[in-house]
């Protein structure tokens, strides 16, 4: 492959991550959408303080729901931190990841949504199913990056090992959230420390290959 076309190919890539990226950045608006709409309570007469006090509930979804995808983002950047190219396959797999944050909005509504539908296990398996199918796919995003060495700059390979060790969190967090209901959505914070908890792991499952 010329120059020429090494430059056209990452050119083309790089439109696609745009595109990509866009659909992020308009999933996390749609989400706070619903809360800009609560403003016209006030009309009512309420204040603000108490505006808020009622509505806890679609608050707290709007940053949890804003966390986790930034968290996931996070994750799908340094996978494709050092890609430049792509086939049909990553391609594909990319597409139906963005799907997953485009969905989003839609099970976060229903946390927050009237008569306790936030509580009802369907409303859970909704929100967090989708969460760890989009973790899944990033894991089978990293093993086509390291499984074609075209698409790369470098020889630097992802890890699949966090994107599915996260899919694995959204999964236990889970089950935690139906087995006892009273934890509500709390489990979800297991995010915040499964990165660590794989790195952790990973590093010194490499520490003793090497040892032997």
């Amino acid at each position: 492959m010329d120059a020429i076309q090494q430059e056209d190919r990452t050119r083309d890539f790089d439109r696609f991550l745009t595109f990509i990226d866009a659909i992020v950045a308009i999933a996390v608006t749609l989400l706070v959408l619903p809360l800009v709409d609560l403003v016209g309570e006030l009309e009512k007469g309420i204040s603000v303080q108490q505006l808020l006090e009622d509505n806890k509930a679609p608050i707290g979804a709007f940053f949890l729901s804003f966390l986790v995808i930034s968290q996931v983002w996070l994750g799908q950047h340094r996978l494709l931190r050092n890609v430049i190219g792509t086939n049909e396959l990553l391609t594909r797999l990319l597409l139906f990841w963005s799907l997953t944050i485009v969905v989003l909005p839609f099970p976060t509504a229903l946390v927050a949504g009237p008569h306790d539908a936030g509580n009802e296990a369907i409303t859970k398996v909704l929100y967090v199913g989708t969460m760890a199918v989009g973790a899944l796919l990033l894991g089978l995003i990293a093993v086509v990056i390291s499984r074609h060495r075209e698409l790369r700059d470098s020889s630097e390979t992802p890890d699949p090992v966090h994107a599915f060790g996260t899919c694995a969190a959204f999964v236990l967090a889970l089950v935690v959230m139906l087995v006892v209901p009273a934890t509500s959505y709390w489990p979800l914070l297991l995010l915040m420390v499964s990165d660590r908890v794989i790195s952790l792991v990973t590093s010194r499952s490499n520490f003793a290959r090497r040892s032997h």
